[in-house]
Formats: structure tokens, sequence, C-alpha cells
């Protein structure tokens, strides 16, 4: 079985019983106050696996299922069976490395949380680009782009909309969950990183 539908499966029952449920709602939230004056670490892997709304739970699983299944299929084809573990790997810790900026600098800051599963899924939509770079992303099933050229966009609005945090989405989780997707795949498969230069290089718009 996929691991990448385990994975949305267990995200799915998670956060709805979360939903039904305010005490554990809060308990696994991302609060860095809690993380780091009170030692809660647990709250870095649980707020991954929980939503606040239907509409965040179902866009971000509906992402994963594309990106997700592609990343882990070049993890199997490389390594096999081991590819799924690693697979597994690079989400849990890509919802900690993602969340992890951002929570160092709100530590003091008891009222902030954060949860979902947006800076792993970037981590995924990134590091699926950076082994197809010239595959198309076809936004709303309209407008379809080339992967690297969204990603640059995504890369540049992430940045400044985490700079203006006026709309409450952590915009930060995004950036750093891509950023550790790309040096994630690098590192799985380092000819990656040459082959995607090459893909872009060659590329024309016409």
């Amino acid at each position: 079985m996929s691991v990448t539908l385990v994975i949305i499966a267990l995200t799915v029952l998670i956060s709805l019983r979360a939903l039904n449920n305010p005490v554990m709602l809060q308990k696994w939230m991302m609060n860095p106050y809690m993380v780091f004056h009170r030692k809660e670490f647990w709250r870095l892997i649980s707020s991954g696996f929980i939503h606040g709304s239907f509409i965040h739970l179902g866009f971000n699983m509906f992402t994963f299922y594309f990106f997700g299944r592609v990343v882990e299929q070049v993890f199997t084809e490389l390594m096999g069976e081991m590819g799924m573990v690693i697979y597994v790997l690079f989400y849990i810790s890509a919802i900690i490395i993602s969340d992890l900026p951002g929570a160092w600098k709100k530590k003091d800051q008891i009222n902030y949380n954060s949860l979902g599963a947006s800076g792993a899924v970037s981590a995924m939509v990134f590091a699926s680009i950076l082994y197809f770079p010239l595959n198309d992303i076809c936004l709303y099933g309209l407008l379809c782009i080339p992967g690297f050229i969204l990603g640059v966009v995504y890369v540049i609005y992430s940045y400044f909309q985490g700079k203006n945090m006026s709309d409450n989405i952590n915009h930060e989780a995004h950036l750093f969950g891509a950023l550790y997707g790309v040096i994630f795949g690098i590192a799985v498969y380092p000819p990656s990183a040459m082959e995607f230069v090459r893909q872009i290089s060659n590329y024309s718009i016409f």
C-alpha cells in the first residue's frame, strides 16, 4: 500500500478527531512557548497531523496526494523498501524543520499557535520539482506552468508574505519546507542537482 495514502489516512482521522475535540486540538498545536519553556517537544510533530478546518485539511492532503506519490516513487526506485522508510523520515522531519525557525522566533509568545501539514507538503512539492522541474503544475485545472517557474514564484511570495505577517498564515513554514525539500532531495539523489540545472538550462518557453 502506498505510504502516501497511509499518511493521508492517519492525518484525516486525527484531524477529524481533533476538530471535534478542542482539548486535543489545543494540546497538539505547535505552541512555541510550550515547546521551549515547558519542553512539550511532541508538538513539533503532532501539529502536522491536525488542521484548523476541513478546507485546510482538504487542500493540504489533495496537494500531498499528487506530489507525495511522485517523491515516494523516486525514493522506492532508488532504494527499494528502504526508500519507503526514508520517505516517512523525510515527511516527519519536514514537519519539524519547517516549523523550527518560526517557532524559535516566537518562543516567548504564549498565545501564538500554528498547525497543519503545510510545511511538510511544501517539502514534497519542491522535492518533486527538483526531480521533474519541467513537469507542468496546473492551477485550478486551467493554468499550467512548469514546476520550476511556479516554484520561484512561490518562494518569492512566501518570503514577502512572511515579512508581512498580515494574513495569519505561517508562510515561513512554507518557505523553509520548500528549502528543506530541495536539500533532502539532493541528499537522497545527488545527481538530481545537475540534472535539474541541465533541464532548466535547455528549457524554452516556445
